[in-house]
Order: C-alpha cells, then structure tokens, then sequence
C-alpha cells in the first residue's frame, strides 16, 4: 500500500476469522475485511436476537455456544467479550489451534496470566492484546521521533485516560447489578493510559503503587459500586516513572506526556478522544540535537494508509488492530502488543488495585516471560468480580463493598427494561 493508503493489488490467501461478542466485535468484524488481509466467516454471542440480526448483516454462520463456534473452519479469533472473561476463552482458542487477539484485557487474575502465557508458548499460536490507543496518528508519530533519539531515553512520562459519561449513558453499558462494569475497580482499565507509553518507549512495569478516588456522588443515578478514578506509579525496567490517570472522574481526558534525557513530548489536551489534534516537542537551549527548533507544535500523520486509518474507529486504532494481528499471523512473528506485554499491562492494574487496597502500598510486576515468575502467581485467582467470588474476595472500592441506593437500583431498572435486559 502507498503511504496515503491506496491499495496495492497484490492477490493473497485471506485469513479467516472469527469475533465474540455482537456490541464492541462489530468494530473487528466490520473491519476483517480483505483490505487487510481477512474475511469474516463467524460470530459468537449468547445475545441469541442481536445474534441473529448481526449474523444476517454480515452474512456470515452464527453460534450461542462457543465449543461448537471454535469448530467452524477459521485460523483467528477476536474476543471483544466481557473484561473479565478473555484470558479463559483466549486460552480456549489457542489450544483449539486458533491465533487470537484479545480486547482491553488480557487477564482478570494473575493466574489467568500466568497460564495464558503458558498456553501461547505451548500451542506456539499468535496472541495480540487489541488495545488500540498506540495506533493514533499522535502515539505513532511520538513513537517515531522517540526512535529517533531526539528526546533522548525516557525518564517520566504520564498517561490519562478519563472518559466521565451520564448516569443514563452508563446504566445502558452496563445492564444488571453483576455486570463487570459496575464491579469493575478504578485501576483495571489501565492499558488505554499505558498502552501507548509502552508502545513509544518499548518499557516494561516492574513495580506498582496506587491510589484510588472513592466519591459516591459521581456514581449516584448508576448500579456502579467501583470508585470514580485513580492515580497509579509505575516503575519501568529503565528506572523511569509512569503516572496514569483515569476513569470516569468529570473533565474528559486522553493525553500523553513524554519527558526524555534530551527534551520533551506531548499531545495536546482539549475534549473528544485527542483533543485538538497536535503535537507538542520541546527542548532546552543546552542540549537540543542540532538543527530541531526549541519547540515546535504540528498536526501528525499516520506513516501510511491513512486513508484506511481515518475512517476507523477510536482514532484509528480500530483498523491497525487488525492490520497488526492480520500481519503476525501472515509472517508468524508475534506483534508487538504480544501476550507477554499484554499480560504484564493487564496485571498492572490487578497488582495497582491491590496497592490501592493497601493505601499505596508498593507490588512487584512478575516477569511473565519467565516460568519461575508465572510460578509464584499460578494460584493466585484474587479478584473483585462476582464471577470470581471466594475466600478473600476484594471489594471493588476502598470504602468497601457499598451497595447502590433503593433510589439508584429503581432508575438502575428503569433505563435495563428500556433496552430490553430483564435480569437484575
């Protein structure tokens, strides 16, 4: 393909795919296409009428059961399911002799990555993590100039990824009172923040400290029983420090933030997914590499097929997730955004919730590259989900497990029955 994305036609075998879940697997299954290398052939969903109505659209086989979905003549699978549900389907699909590439989260549980982990190493199948926030015109081209030297080696940088939504909006994300997002702590959804810095600079978490931010006001109107936001410190293997912030604290948020040996990058901040659109690069007068301006500000470009990219969700994101996962399979070399990073960011926010719980207490990030580091964590399965209850369960705020009010559970109700869910 040219840099500005047109198509080289070049005739080649298409990767067939299928996509869990019928709301966010739209995004991956709209975009399997043979742009990329890939044609949709499945979908899996227990949502049997929305199923059925995706199923048509795509023309493509539909299943409620998953065994019998993995027996359906494909290469890869997608899991756009529930948060805390990837790592044992992912593990599934793998042993199936299916490539994967999974969304948000890689694992709920330190054990589920030590034995994801282990499932990709045995199975020798292509896993990718589907976060798609390195894939922005600005975290590509952040990700360009850090390569090239002109910041120097990072040595702090920050991540904010806060998306507030209204009490309506997020009762309809997150329909009955077990659902994942109303259980779900301020520190989980910590790859959007991360992922991104970890792309940039190729670092690796090797130790945690959190903090959370419990104000019930914010969850007033919702079932959510998680607190509102959260600060979390992560020491890279190169000694440098990572701030992340986050979640649904109000004044919308998605920046990044870069401080090198030698000057210094940013996006610059504004409403929407990237605000305004620029880049920010500055340096000191002593040591600015010849010929780069003090500082300069300019609207980046994607390196190629930015016309494809442009026309995808989450800032493009949600094309290059394919492109990346069509690209690994097709030369069997594994992605960046391998198991191993996917599951190291993952337990970052495990490991920040048990900081938090524990008031800034600091956590080492095991090696998952290492068995003797899965070893050490193979039966730890501590969680906040109900999914998961058991001895030990943590709650999912620091002010324990607080219940949505009579109030809250009647609206709760009202906004379930108006999109068709019936449980509680």
């Amino acid at each position: 393909m040219s840099r500005n994305g047109g198509k080289k036609k070049v005739r080649q075998r298409l990767i067939r795919v299928g996509v869990v879940g019928v709301g966010r697997g739209q995004s991956f299954a709209a975009g399997a296409t043979d742009i990329v290398g890939m044609r949709l052939v499945a979908i899996c969903d227990t949502w049997e009428e929305r199923l059925k109505a995706v199923g048509r659209q795509y023309g493509v086989a539909t299943y409620t059961d998953y065994d019998k979905f993995l027996g359906h003549d494909m290469e890869a699978v997608i899991l756009a399911n529930y948060f805390h549900q990837h790592a044992p389907f992912a593990i599934k699909a793998l042993e199936a002799g299916k490539h994967v590439m999974s969304e948000t989260s890689c694992n709920a549980t330190l054990a589920e990555g030590a034995a994801l982990c282990r499932a990709v190493e045995k199975t020798g199948k292509i896993y990718m993590l589907a976060e798609n926030y390195p894939y922005t015109p600005f975290h590509m081209e952040m990700k360009r100039l850090y390569e090239s030297g002109e910041i120097g080696q990072v040595t702090y940088a920050e991540g904010e990824y806060n998306h507030p939504m209204s009490p309506r909006e997020r009762l309809a994300i997150s329909p009955g009172l077990s659902h994942w997002r109303n259980w779900i702590p301020s520190t989980y959804y910590c790859t959007h923040a991360l992922a991104p810095l970890v792309y940039i600079t190729g670092g690796t978490p090797v130790s945690v400290n959190a903090l959370s931010m419990a104000f019930p006001e914010i969850n007033r109107g919702t079932a959510r029983m998680g607190d509102a936001g959260s600060v979390i410190l992560c020491r890279m293997d190169n000694g440098s420090v990572f701030r992340l912030f986050g979640l649904i604290l109000p004044g919308h948020s998605n920046w990044t933030r870069i401080h090198g040996t030698r000057g210094a990058m940013e996006t610059t901040r504004g409403p929407g997914y990237f605000g305004p659109g620029l880049i920010r690069v500055w340096h000191e007068p002593w040591n600015r590499p010849q010929g780069v301006p003090l500082e300069r500000t300019y609207v980046p470009e994607w390196p190629h097929h930015a016309d494809l990219a442009s026309r995808a969700g989450h800032g493009g994101g949600d094309f290059w997730t394919n492109f990346e996962f069509a690209n690994a399979i097709r030369t069997g070399r594994q992605p960046f955004l391998n198991v191993y990073r996917g599951v190291a960011m993952s337990s970052v926010g495990i490991l920040a919730w048990k900081s938090a719980l524990q008031d800034g207490a600091p956590f080492r990030v095991p090696d998952f590259s290492k068995e003797s580091s899965r070893k050490e964590v193979e039966n730890d399965h501590w969680s906040p989900f109900p999914d998961h209850a058991g001895p030990g369960q943590p709650p999912p705020s620091i002010r324990g497990f607080v219940k949505p009010s009579i109030r809250d559970l009647k609206l709760a109700r009202k906004v379930w029955t108006e999109i068709g869910h019936t449980g509680l």
